[in-house]
């Protein structure tokens, strides 16, 4: 098990000016960073990769898709467009080294048809993911498809329409993820949700309510971390709190406050997920 943390506390275009701030999560203990992979240049990519494994830290992607990338249109080109994203995206995490790469792109981000998901539009989706997860295959990158609440998406709120979409695409490639601030909006039960999404997860997000320090919200934690151990998990937990540092992405996701000094979540997320590891695992 690793824990991880995503850099977008910082940026979602992470550079050498970010190489000190990389140094001093080394120090707290991270074993990874989870980067934003919609900068398409791919020497940066190669940089970053380089620095990190010199320190011993590893990298992991997140990435997000726009209407003109959408892998549920109905317009082939579009769905063309989804594929080339991707792809690009794999090419990219895999010149830093990186293995998975997680986000909600298996459907563009707050496009909304004013409908339930569609089967066909499931079908769609599980397409897309197929012929990249096939390149992904070539690289040793596992893409992990993430549902978002119902402000952010509608094709994948919940573990059971992740579910349904990774047994559609049906391919060892593409697997699924669990993040447990869009869980406390969608779920039922965090038992369940997890039960639900086990046999295919490939990577977690540990994410307090407020997006702010896991552990100082009121997301129910032991019940979480204890599911996850019970189900053999040994992958990365990472945590995923936000800033308004990086104000365009900000304003995309409609952060509007710091919810915690940044380097309090750092550190005392860190020290809470590792205590939390020790107590289930």
């Amino acid at each position: 098990m690793k824990i991880g943390l995503n850099m977008h506390l910082w940026s979602t275009h992470i550079t050498s000016e970010h190489f000190g701030a990389i140094e001093e999560l080394k120090a707290i203990g991270y074993d990874g960073l989870e980067v934003f992979l919609a900068t398409p240049e791919r020497a940066s990519y190669d940089e970053l990769g380089s620095f990190a494994k010199s320190i011993g830290m590893e990298i992991n992607g997140c990435l997000g898709v726009g209407p003109e990338e959408d892998p549920i249109s109905t317009d082939p080109k579009v769905r063309q467009a989804a594929v080339d994203k991707l792809k690009e995206a794999v090419d990219n995490i895999h010149a830093a080294g990186g293995k998975y790469i997680c986000g909600p792109f298996h459907s563009a981000f707050a496009n909304f048809s004013r409908n339930s998901a569609q089967q066909d539009e499931y079908e769609r989706s599980a397409e897309v993911l197929r012929e990249v997860g096939e390149h992904a295959k070539q690289a040793g990158v596992t893409l992990t498809p993430e549902s978002l609440n119902r402000f952010e998406c509608y094709l994948c709120n919940t573990m059971a329409q992740l579910r349904h979409l990774i047994d559609l695409v049906d391919h060892p490639n593409v697997r699924g993820m669990f993040d447990s601030h869009h869980a406390n909006v969608e779920e039922k039960s965090f038992t369940e949700a997890i039960a639900t999404i086990a046999p295919v997860m490939a990577h977690v997000h540990i994410s307090e309510n407020d997006r702010g320090t896991p552990g100082s919200g009121h997301i129910p934690f032991d019940e979480i971390f204890a599911k996850i151990a019970q189900t053999g998990y040994d992958g990365y937990y990472t945590i995923e709190a936000f800033s308004r540092d990086d104000v365009d992405f900000a304003n995309a996701i409609n952060v509007w406050r710091d919810y915690n000094p940044r380097m309090d979540i750092c550190r005392d997320g860190y020290q809470f997920v590792s205590d939390m590891l020790q107590k289930y695992n």
